[in-house]
């Protein structure tokens, strides 16, 4: 692997840093909610036990993901799943409700645990879809985007909600990727094949409007609901 090449690993290793960071805003919540009723002395231990063991196991299901996504069509039927990710970013559906607090710290490392990987579906199947089957790419992106959200998150989700274009950007990055994996699929090879580059640039700016236009058109909707 070329350490010094921008395409082959600097973007795609920020591409995946970028989904994985804007994929967790959820995450800290639970994290924070999970250790809420702990000592101030145990709370720390919460974080860090709950979180370390769910970047582990997160790492070894993103590597299994990423072999998965070589059977015919599954890039297919992921591409549709990511787009509908990345759509739920826009339109931001709460995922932190069911999250339990508990005033024993094994109770709440459990807690940590089980609710990161669960909400942390999404950011398996973008981090694999964004990697393109490169193990070193993905682990050192999830190993240091996730220390960021971690100890991060409450800056992170104040940078957020100041600035909401930057989740808008990371939708349509979401939406990219989506298309990316599409045209990828070995099923439709043998069209993409012939004029692949244009298939690939047409796929990533189709999957980035389908996100956001479809994202905003939904939240608009949803929002005349409320009102």
């Amino acid at each position: 692997m070329d350490f010094a090449s921008i395409d082959g690993f600097w973007l795609p290793l920020l591409t995946i840093m970028g989904i994985n960071i804007l994929l967790s805003g959820d995450n800290a919540i639970v994290i924070a909610l999970a250790a809420q009723a702990l000592p101030p002395d145990k709370q720390k231990k919460a974080v860090f036990w709950g979180s370390a063991s769910a970047v582990v196991f997160l790492i070894v299901l993103t590597i299994f993901a990423s072999e998965l996504l070589h059977v015919k069509y599954l890039k297919l039927v992921g591409s549709v799943l990511l787009l509908w990710i990345g759509i739920k970013l826009l339109v931001g559906e709460d995922e932190a409700d069911e999250i339990k607090q508990s005033d024993n710290l094994g109770a709440a490392i459990k807690s940590i645990l089980i609710a990161n990987l669960v909400m942390s579906l999404d950011n398996i199947l973008g981090v694999a879809a964004a990697a393109h089957g490169n193990k070193i790419l993905m682990v050192i992106g999830l190993g240091v985007s996730i220390p960021v959200v971690i100890f991060g998150s409450t800056v992170l989700m104040k940078v957020m909600e100041r600035f909401p274009v930057i989740i808008l950007i990371g939708a349509a990055l979401i939406g990219k990727v989506a298309g990316e994996m599409a045209v990828d699929d070995s099923a439709i090879a043998t069209w993409i094949d012939p004029n692949r580059t244009m298939w690939e640039y047409g796929a990533q700016i189709a999957g980035a409007l389908i996100v956001v236009v479809g994202g905003k058109l939904i939240e608009k909707r949803h929002t005349a609901i409320k009102n």
